[in-house]
């Protein structure tokens, strides 16, 4: 008689119940073995941090899955240092030096690799979907797509722009006069920004606006497109966890429609914009040229021009949402930038791509704005490559996932003075002067550095001083009971999941 069929018999159990209890034992066994490892006997075993995240990748997963990933982060570095554990196999930085190390070129291109890769379980958890210069792992296409990108977003590009962005900006300000009732009603800023941000942003991309402002603030699609971070965050956890084969199966039975249905409005406008003669000098035409020669898709064209719709237009209005609160929450700040624009404009006309270069303070208040709420909150971890690699000197074997978590950097003690303070004249001084004050202006990366840095950071700067100007000019700001803690009630998933900014957009009373 087999043994299997003993075993049965002396316990009253079936065949079926023994191999269930099999595979139960088998795997209390590796979890106790890979905990023990973990803890250790891992490369990263000296590096400090909770013991359940230096034990498990799945406290990780979890935070990210609820947009708590980058506060609790921040609160690690707060209690152990410049370099946590926050994984079994993943380190988060708040050291200045870091930011070249981890998303710099990689000095002697150690095995042809002059980068650190994107950790895809993150970047890229759904393989059936189409690369992006956002979501590429390959250096090649990546390096290819920004070529062809490049000249649209150049500065005389830009510069060729200024009407049209002109314009949309001007329907803003409109807007905001007639919907708001001159300053008796409050309006959700947040939102607004968004309109005009898209509006604009679909214009430089697709030769027409999404219809946001046009629709006074109501656009379903743009909506849609602000949810994915969130659906997307269970997704990138379970990736995180080894568990990828369930998000590819889950894409598979029911989230491969929902989002070809969200990516219908992008289909469409692309449709249209290929009908356009090549001649327009905006974002796209250069991938557009280039798209035979880079083996373009029509899938991965629109998966480019939605990525840079997100990245054009995400990224400036929540800097400007950000700023509104924190110059609301700051009078003095909020009257001497105020101040500063009504000197230096003697009406709207004067008020245009080029003029808004001549306002330092105002730049102050934007990057410190960027410092305090960051745009891009955390999930942006780079693999170290085949051969390892050093950062802040020490060896990271290849494979180790190492990470900046923007809020992290931007809140440390040790590279801010007062981190949580809104102080733009921090921002006034050059970087041995703040140094010396305890201010490490490096540390501020908004765009991120290296080969991968955000290509429309000159777009980014030129619209937020623009917009934030006309209505400094335009408007005495007051905020709504509604806005106090706004950014504490706010969750993260890479980026914001904003809250209504309720503010009140009164005519301003003098000029000058």
């Amino acid at each position: 008689m087999p043994v299997i069929d003993k075993l049965t018999g002396a316990t009253g159990l079936s065949g079926l119940h023994l191999l269930l209890g099999a595979a139960g034992v088998s795997l209390i066994i590796y979890m106790t073995i890979t905990t023990i490892y973990n803890l250790y006997f891992h490369p990263l075993a000296k590096y400090p941090g909770p013991l359940l995240q230096r034990a498990s990748s799945i406290p990780f997963s979890i935070r990210v899955t609820l947009g708590l990933l980058p506060f609790h982060t921040q609160a690690l570095h707060d209690k152990y240092g410049p370099v946590v554990r926050i994984a079994p196999n993943h380190l988060s930085f708040t050291d200045v030096r870091a930011w070249k190390d981890i998303y710099g070129h990689m000095t002697g291109s150690r095995q042809g690799a002059d980068e650190m890769g994107k950790c895809k379980p993150l970047v890229r958890p759904i393989h059936d979907l189409a690369t992006n210069i956002i979501s590429t792992g390959s250096r090649e296409e990546h390096a290819g797509l920004r070529r062809a990108l490049a000249n649209g977003f150049s500065d005389a590009s830009m510069r060729s722009q200024g009407p049209l962005i002109g314009k949309y900006v001007d329907l803003f300000i409109t807007k905001l006069h007639e919907q708001g009732q001159e300053g008796k009603l409050p309006l959700n800023a947040s939102n607004w920004f968004n309109c005009l941000t898209f509006d604009i942003t679909g214009d430089l991309i697709f030769g027409m606006p999404f219809g946001a402002l046009a629709g006074n603030g109501k656009h379903p699609w743009l909506q849609s497109i602000l949810d994915t971070f969130s659906s997307v965050a269970p997704l990138q956890a379970l990736s995180y966890v080894g568990l990828g084969w369930v998000v590819q199966v889950m894409w598979k039975i029911a989230g491969a429609g929902s989002f070809r249905k969200s990516m219908k409005s992008v289909d469409l406008m692309l449709e249209e914009r290929l009908k356009m003669p090549l001649d327009r000098g905006d974002l796209f035409e250069g991938l557009i040229q280039r798209q035979e020669k880079l083996g373009l898709s029509f899938e991965q064209l629109s998966g480019n021009a939605w990525a840079l719709v997100i990245a054009g237009s995400e990224t400036t209005s929540t800097t400007l949402s950000g700023a509104t609160f924190l110059l609301l929450q700051n009078p003095e700040v909020l009257k001497r930038v105020t101040q500063e624009v009504r000197t230096a404009f003697k009406s709207v006309d004067e008020i245009n791509i080029n003029s808004v270069n001549k306002l330092p303070y105002m730049v102050a208040v934007l990057n410190e704005t960027l410092r305090m709420y960051p745009p891009v909150t955390s999930n942006l971890p780079r693999v170290v490559p085949r051969g390892g690699a050093k950062v802040l000197g020490e060896y990271m074997p290849e494979g180790t996932i190492v990470d900046i978590q923007p809020w992290s950097m931007n809140h440390s003690r040790e590279n801010w003075v007062d981190p949580w303070a809104f102080n733009p004249d921090r921002f006034l001084d050059d970087k041995e002067t703040a140094k010396e004050k305890g201010n490490m202006l490096d540390a501020l990366q908004a765009f991120s550095l290296g080969p991968r840095n955000c290509i429309g950071r000159n777009l980014a700067y030129v619209e937020m001083r623009w917009i934030l100007a006309r209505i400094l000019f335009d408007f005495d700001l007051r905020g709504s009971p509604t806005t106090a803690k706004w950014i504490d009630r706010q969750k993260a998933y890479v980026v914001w999941e904003r809250v209504p900014l309720d503010v009140y957009f009164e005519p301003a009373r003098e000029k000058r």
